[in-house]
Formats: C-alpha cells, sequence, structure tokens
C-alpha cells in the first residue's frame, strides 16, 4: 500500500509540475506575443504566483517521492533509466531556476512600462528571448523524463 501511495504522490506531482509549467508557458507566451503591456502585466504576474505555489513545490516533491519510490522497489540509483532520469530532470532544473529570476524580471518590466503606460522595453524582450531558450530543453527534458518513466528502456 506504501509503495501505492508514494507512486501516486510522484505520478501527482509530476502532473502538476509539467502542467502548470506548459499553462503558464503558454499564458505568458500568447500574452507576450499580443504585445498589450496591461495584460502581459497582470498574466506574468499570476505566473510567477503559479511557479511558487506549484512548481516550486512539486519541483522538491518529485525527486523526495522518486528517491522513495526507488528505496521501496529496491532499485539502485545506477539503474540506467533512473540514471538517465535523474540527469534530465537536473536540466530541467537548471533551466528552470533562471526562468524563475527572469519572470519575476518581466513581470517587473511589464507593471513598470503597464503604470507608465508604455510598450514593452526592450530589456523586456531580451528576458523574454531568453525565457524562451531556457523553456524549450526543459520541455524536452520533462517530456524525456515521462518517456522514461513509462518505458524503464533497460
Amino acid at each position: 500500500m506504501e509503495y501505492l501511495v508514494v507512486k501516486w504522490l510522484h505520478i501527482l506531482s509530476s502532473t502538476v509540475l509539467f502542467g502548470t509549467g506548459i499553462g503558464s508557458a503558454f499564458y505568458l507566451l500568447t500574452a507576450a506575443l499580443a504585445r498589450n503591456t496591461a495584460v502581459v502585466a497582470h498574466v506574468s504576474r499570476w505566473v510567477v504566483r503559479a511557479d511558487w505555489l506549484f512548481t516550486a513545490t512539486t519541483a522538491v516533491l518529485q525527486p523526495l517521492t522518486g528517491w522513495w519510490l526507488m528505496h521501496l522497489a529496491g532499485l539502485p540509483h545506477g539503474t540506467s533509466w533512473i540514471a538517465c532520469s535523474i540527469g534530465l530532470y537536473a536540466v530541467a532544473m537548471a533551466c528552470w531556476l533562471p526562468v524563475v529570476w527572469l519572470q519575476i524580471r518581466m513581470r517587473d518590466l511589464a507593471f513598470q512600462a503597464s503604470e507608465r503606460d508604455e510598450s514593452l522595453p526592450p530589456a523586456f524582450w531580451r528576458c523574454f528571448g531568453w525565457w524562451v531558450a531556457l523553456g524549450v530543453p526543459a520541455l524536452v527534458a520533462f517530456l524525456a523524463v515521462f518517456w522514461l518513466m513509462v518505458a524503464k528502456p533497460a
């Protein structure tokens, strides 16, 4: 029973982590491309909040529940698909940490521009470019981790 509960927590937290990431990225991307400063300011505020509420908590839960599952199943850390998953998860998190800072910076820049009734400044678009550039490898890494978790290749 313990294994099933931990597995459920692991799957649930991965769903929340991935779903929040892909959902908030979609909304911030579409808001930014619309170039409506007030909308970008509003959406980016909620994206930053979602990252702290959902992404940060599940980003911690994932390795904890994963380790617990390995322990319960008696699987060594060196198991190839587990080691690869851990490496890919580290890549995704290494991309996510600067993305958090970029989102906060983009939010602040959008709010400042919105208060002055101006368009989004060049600094916003530089952050946006880095945000997209870091989001793509994180997305690919998470998709690969999902595949490894399901396929468990030898």
